[in-house]
């Protein structure tokens, strides 16, 4: 099990919304114990009203530090991914999350923050700087960030077009990226949908993929999006859930 150290947090001062919406935030017993709770709460939901499971779970690296990515279609997707992980890993993965969206409320910043442990991500303004802040976290080793490189959820459920970005972060980058694809968060809760619907979800895990060999730059940001997206594809047409099941793996806390 990991371990860490507990200090006073030297955000006293600020509002509660301050505090959750800052980055990186200060370590909190409170807001850990809520996290851990709350994850295992996701878990035991996805497992009986979607039937969630994983495909390819052995193919997570272990140990360092890494990018998870995937397609993106509804708001189910960030707490798939997490809960495709280990659950000691629950306050060491980030889920990058548009700011302008999940950060402008409380409510909205609590489960964001608290639940989800997003990374706030301006993906209008500053994109360089919330790029920089990725690889920062990154640097840590055992950190995971998980992005959407479409930027936006689709709404009709398929594939879009990557933004450069995830190549910015990842071209000439030793960390390793894995690419997943997510089958039926669409279906069951859909964009402008409140209420989930008791539809299946799948994830497959692909092999990790690492870009250390090309040259910073925009040539080699658009090549490194272009293949993910081909990779992500790839996944999508390999399986379905109509095929049998034998070697999925159920989602179980770790």
């Amino acid at each position: 099990m990991d371990t860490w150290q507990y200090e006073t947090a030297v955000d006293l001062d600020q509002t509660l919304s301050e505090r959750l919406s800052g980055f990186p935030r200060q370590p909190d017993m409170l807001v850990y114990g809520a996290r851990y709770l709350a994850a295992l709460a996701i878990r035991t939901w996805l497992r009986g009203y979607h039937r969630f499971v994983v495909r390819g779970q052995e193919q997570l690296p272990q140990g360092s530090s890494f990018v998870l990515v995937a397609n993106h279609a509804s708001h189910l997707d960030a707490i798939c991914l997490l809960s495709a992980l280990p659950i000691k890993h629950v306050h060491r993965a980030f889920p990058a999350a548009a700011k302008d969206y999940f950060f402008e409320s409380l409510p909205r910043i609590a489960l964001a923050s608290i639940v989800v442990n997003a990374l706030p991500f301006n993906r209008e303004t500053n994109i360089r700087q919330s790029l920089a802040l990725c690889q920062k976290l990154l640097e840590n080793p055992g950190n995971i960030l998980i992005l959407f490189p479409e930027g936006t959820r689709s709404a009709s459920g398929e594939l879009g077009e990557f933004k450069p970005g995830i190549g910015l972060l990842l071209a000439g980058s030793e960390i390793p990226v894995v690419p997943c694809f997510l089958r039926g968060a669409h279906t069951a809760l859909p964009k402008g949908r409140v209420i989930p619907r008791p539809r299946k979800i799948e994830l497959v895990v692909g092999a990790p993929r690492n870009y250390a060999d090309l040259k910073r730059g925009k040539d080699a940001a658009l090549e490194v999006s272009a293949d993910l997206r081909g990779a992500i594809e790839a996944l999508r047409d390999s399986t379905t859930m109509d095929q049998p099941t034998r070697e999925a793996i159920p989602l179980a806390p770790q």
